[in-house]
């Protein structure tokens, strides 16, 4: 997102007062890195919190990333005083890392009234800032009424 007008900046209010709330994604020490209609990043860094026994990234903190980044895309077209839950998701594992950073980019691929379909490309950006890709994602999730 080059440029911020007050819609955008509206929505990316939106998706990080959402983001603040989960807990889960505050101990991984996720963050909000762009929201545009229909597409968010987020990067998620390496620490322990987030290996499985080889030091790798974790495929579950990989595969709750894209879940989260997929379904904060959705939420930008979701109404306004509706929320988004994830109702399946399919996720491919390309390879596996240590150190640096993941950043997962969702997308909506059909926002509807009942049903919204996203998908989400998770990279790894090692520490010289190299990008290699690392999973790909198809998510279906519905808007549900917010309830806070």
């Amino acid at each position: 997102m080059s440029e911020t007008t007050p819609d955008h900046e509206a929505l990316r209010q939106r998706v990080q007062t959402s983001l603040d709330r989960q807990g889960m994604m505050r101990q991984l020490g996720v963050r909000l890195l762009a929201v545009a209609p229909g597409m968010v990043t987020l990067a998620l860094p390496y620490s322990d919190r987030v290996t499985q026994q080889q030091g790798g990234f974790h495929g579950g903190a990989m595969g709750a990333l894209a879940d989260i980044a997929g379904g904060y895309a959705a939420l930008t077209v979701a109404p306004e005083g509706m929320e988004v839950t994830t109702v399946e998701y399919k996720i491919n594992f390309l390879a596996a890392f240590q150190g640096g950073e993941l950043q997962a980019t969702g997308r909506v691929v059909r926002g509807g009234k009942r049903i919204i379909v996203t998908t989400a490309e998770v990279v790894h950006v090692a520490p010289d800032g190299q990008r290699t890709d690392c999973a790909v994602m198809q998510q279906t999730l519905v808007p549900v009424p917010k309830t806070y």
